[in-house]
This record gives structure tokens, C-alpha cells and sequence, in this order.
């Protein structure tokens, strides 16, 4: 079954690195936002200025989780403790509510400026399935989960969204909570067993193991196919053409 296991019966995706390549965006937008907060504290306090690490914090911490959740993981990591506030802060706030925010204003600019390019592997592979009469979702912590999908043109390859804004409505867990992916997979009627999940975040990996998937797909877009491995995928590819026969990214 295009790679996975016969009885795989639905197909669930995260968003942001596995369709679209828009990770390395928001890992930009977390840089801009905890830098310029990183560097009003060190001013602030007269401790040393650490900036944010694009790559080893934004896998670690916030990468696949709920923005606010992301927000609170590398506060911690950093032994900073701030208010929660609330959605009404101004962005940039001394807040956990006004630092999302601030994240949050900078990636919907960048995505204006630059657009959003989803993967052509993954586009492929999804048409797969549609043609297969097989039901697809997409499970993404993003609040801006549907106008991505609508920017890149592939919000009509999927027959349930999850999202931020779901995840709120219904109070789910986010990430690396498997809340999110059974919801999906209710939606889709099809037990968890018969489900295969595809993450490129380390949080995402832990969620699908967490909530006992057919298969956990890891999709390695920045070399960490080992610590894919070691949060619960079943297998890893660089790319989802790579589940095509005859087709590579």
C-alpha cells in the first residue's frame, strides 16, 4: 500500500516540513521572535545573551507542539518563568501570550512575502491516494493550518483538517499528546491501528507512538533520521516519493 502495510486503511499528515515546506519558516519566525526577546532580558538581568538555536532548540522545543506550548518548552529550557497573560496581549508582550503572538505576526508575514511551496513528493503521493479512494487528514497544532493548505493549492486533497483551531474548540492535547491523531482518525472512522501517521517533528513521532498507529512515518527533511527513530518511527524516508514505486524527490 505505497509503502506501508496492507492493512493501512487511512492516512494521516502532519503539516509544516511534511507537506509544506514552511518548517524552516516558522523555525525563522521562533529565531526572530526569542532573539529579540533573549536580548531585552540579557539587558534587562545583565546575564549573557545565548540567541535561540534554529536547529537543536526549534527540534527540541518547539517544533510540531501548540505555539504556546512551544513557547512555555524553551522558557523552561532556559529556566524562565513568565505569566501566561492572555490572547488580548499586544505581541511582544513580557508574556507567554505576547511572545506567541509576536512568533505568530512574523510567520503570517513571511508566508505573505514568500508564499508557501508545498513538497512535490508529497503532492504526488497524496494524489495517490485520492485515487485510491483512500481518506487523507491533515493534523497540524497551526491555527493557520487552512490558509496555508490554501496557499499551497492542496487544501482539496484531504477530508478532515485538525488544527489549532479544532484542537482549541475541543480542548485537545497538543502534541506530543496523541489527542490531535485519534481525533483525525475518529473523524476518518477508522481505528488507530489502521492509521498511518507522517511526521517530520520529534514531538509529532512521539504523538503517533503515543497513540498506537498502524505506522509511524518519519520524514527526515533535516537529518535526524536517528532521532526520528528513537521517538517511535516505524520507518524514515527523506521524502514521500520515496513510498512511490519508480518515483524519487
Amino acid at each position: 500500500m505505497l509503502g506501508l502495510p496492507d492493512t493501512t486503511r487511512a492516512f494521516l499528515f502532519d503539516l509544516d516540513g511534511v507537506l509544506t515546506q514552511t518548517a524552516t519558516v516558522h523555525a525563522a519566525a521562533w529565531k526572530d521572535m526569542f532573539d529579540t526577546f533573549l536580548r531585552a532580558e540579557a539587558d534587562r538581568t545583565g546575564a549573557p545573551y545565548v540567541p535561540f538555536d534554529p536547529v537543536a532548540d526549534y527540534d527540541e522545543y518547539v517544533d510540531g507542539r501548540p505555539r504556546s506550548d512551544g513557547t512555555r518548552a524553551f522558557l523552561a529550557s532556559r529556566d524562565i518563568t513568565l505569566p501566561e497573560g492572555t490572547e488580548q496581549d499586544p505581541a511582544g508582550a513580557r508574556t507567554v501570550n505576547g511572545l506567541s503572538s509576536a512568533k505568530n505576526d512574523t510567520v503570517l508575514r513571511m508566508i505573505r512575502e514568500d508564499g508557501v511551496r508545498p513538497y512535490p513528493g508529497s503532492v504526488a503521493y497524496l494524489h495517490r491516494l485520492r485515487d485510491l479512494g483512500l481518506p487523507r487528514a491533515v493534523v497540524s497544532s497551526s491555527a493557520n493550518c487552512r490558509d496555508v493548505l490554501r496557499a499551497a493549492g492542496i487544501d482539496d486533497l484531504f477530508d478532515v483538517v485538525v488544527d489549532g483551531v479544532v484542537a482549541h474548540r475541543e480542548k485537545l492535547a497538543g502534541k506530543p499528546a496523541p489527542d490531535t491523531y485519534l481525533a483525525a482518525a475518529r473523524e476518518l472512522g477508522t481505528p488507530p491501528e489502521h492509521a498511518a501517521v507522517f511526521e517530520d517533528a520529534l514531538a509529532g513521532v512521539a504523538s503517533g507512538r503515543a497513540g498506537g498507529f498502524g505506522t509511524v512515518v518519519g520524514v527526515d527533511r533535516t537529518g535526524q533520521a536517528d532521532e526520528l527513530r528513537a521517538h517511535g518511527a516505524d520507518l524514515v524516508v527523506r521524502d514521500l516519493a520515496d513510498l512511490i514505486p519508480g518515483e524519487s524527490p
